[in-house]
Order: C-alpha cells, then sequence, then structure tokens
C-alpha cells in the first residue's frame, strides 16, 4: 500500500528523518496525538512504489514537513497547521493561523527549514522508532 492509499485510513506525516528539528517536531506530534491518529515516514526512506510523483518531487529537496491526509497533500505551513488541529488543547488553537493566506506564512516556514540544518543540526541517519512507536511508522 503506498502513503496515499494509507492517508485514508490515517494522516500521514512525512518528514526529513535526518533533520533533529523535523525528528523533535514528530516527537512534539506524538507526544500530544493522544489518540494515536498520525503515522509517520521519513522522506529518505520512502521508494517509488510507495511514493507518487508529487512526493518524489518533494523527496529531492526535503524542505518541507508533509502531510497527507485523505489522499490530498499538504505542505508548508499549511500542513503544520493541519497537524497542529488535530493535537490536544492548546495545540489546537494555532490552527486560527490558517486564516492567514499562505503567501504570508509560507515564506517564514521556508526560512526556518532553510536553515534548520544550521540552526539545529542533522543525524548521520534516519531516527529508528522505539517499539513501543514502530506500528505508527510506515
Amino acid at each position: 500500500m503506498n502513503v496515499r492509499e494509507q492517508s485514508r485510513k490515517n494522516p500521514v506525516v512525512l518528514f526529513d528523518g535526518v533533520c533533529n528539528l523535523c525528528n523533535g517536531a514528530v516527537q512534539f506530534i506524538i507526544r500530544f496525538d493522544k489518540k494515536g491518529v498520525f503515522r509517520f515516514a521519513p522522506l529518505q526512506q520512502l521508494d517509488d512504489e510507495q511514493a507518487d510523483t508529487a512526493i518524489q518531487e518533494e523527496q529531492k529537496t526535503l524542505s518541507s514537513v508533509l502531510l497527507l491526509e485523505n489522499g490530498t497533500l499538504y505542505k508548508e505551513s499549511t500542513a503544520i497547521l493541519r497537524i497542529a488541529k488535530q493535537l490536544r488543547f492548546p495545540i489546537n488553537l494555532s490552527y486560527a493561523f490558517i486564516i492567514l493566506p499562505a503567501f504570508l506564512r509560507d515564506p517564514v516556514y521556508r526560512w526556518i527549514a532553510k536553515n534548520r540544518y544550521r540552526w539545529f543540526g542533522k543525524k548521520d541517519q534516519c531516527m529508528l522508532p522505539t517499539t513501543a512507536l514502530k506500528a505508527r511508522f510506515l
């Protein structure tokens, strides 16, 4: 089953598996996703069979956290806000920023994404989920 099909069952967060900021974000989502709604997949570990053309394009740059939800691909600030919407209070309140147009939100996202390795560093390999979390990773 490819990730787009999987997203019809559970939203899937696709992330840069070696980025410390991205890994921290995944840990944050897990901590505040008490219902276990989200599934996760490092972009580096998706093969061509799992990822369609749109995802493969994002894999080339690793510049955005992606959210696949009901077969629809969201990226940049929209992905982050849609993820926050499904987390517990008070995190879900940040979804209110969706009223700002993406052309105002996304430059801030891109600036952080561009500098994330310099500010937060990166690992040599993708994170390995604990045994307890393995079922939530694709």
